[in-house]
């Protein structure tokens, strides 16, 4: 796996681990996925995934993140961390860029199984992918959005230290839906009472901030 950069990548948490996707973990996140990710008379993503046909989201859910692991580079990159608590995965959260060697900024998303959501999973998980771009990567800046209706997500942004940054209109299942867009930098981030474990970065370093390790 020498030209993989991502293959010893994890980070770390009391109770998770976030290690970017592989083939076998995406197996287990499509079923993941086809048990839920939130109640049917709900959309809570700008992008309606979810409400793929059943027989279609398994394959739908593997093609995204292959297309994604595929596509990474400097200038464009998604990367997809599958999620677990004890050994078995609960979701996945994603950090990405354009162009971060210049703008230094990432977003993320993220979704956890209807199962084991309420846990305090989501807030763990996304506070684990802002200590390692803020720490690791050297990013000035997170940006995130949600619609206004998903309670949740609004709920782990303002635990971790997001201000509102706009606000704009996207149609959601055939009707206009109002999306709060979301920032948090270094100096606003409300860190948690742990530390980030974090190893494999170094040789993650030239393919996600275009620079070489410091020797």
């Amino acid at each position: 796996m020498d030209h993989w950069p991502l293959h010893d990548l994890v980070l770390r948490t009391p109770r998770l681990d976030l290690r970017p996707d592989d083939d076998e973990g995406l197996v287990e996140l499509a079923g993941l996925a086809l048990d839920g990710v939130h109640p049917p008379e709900r959309m809570p993503f700008g992008v309606e995934w979810t409400d793929a046909p059943r027989d279609r989201l398994g394959l739908n859910t593997l093609q995204h993140y292959w297309r994604e692991r595929s596509a990474l580079s400097p200038q464009r990159w998604t990367v997809n961390f599958i999620v677990r608590l004890d050994g078995r995965v609960t979701g996945v959260q994603s950090l990405g860029a354009d162009d971060f060697p210049v703008r230094r900024e990432v977003t993320s998303g993220s979704w956890v199984g209807l199962r084991h959501q309420g846990r305090g999973i989501g807030t763990e998980m996304r506070a684990a992918v802002l200590a390692f771009a803020f720490d690791h990567l050297g990013a000035v800046a997170a940006r995130s959005s949600a619609f206004d209706d998903n309670l949740a997500s609004h709920a782990v942004s303002r635990k971790l230290g997001y201000r509102p940054d706009g606000t704009f209109t996207q149609v959601r299942r055939g009707e206009a839906a109002q999306q709060t867009r979301l920032l948090v930098t270094p100096a606003t981030f409300r860190r948690p009472d742990w530390a980030l474990s974090v190893t494999g970065v170094t040789a993650c370093l030239p393919l996600l901030t275009g620079r070489e390790p410091a020797e």
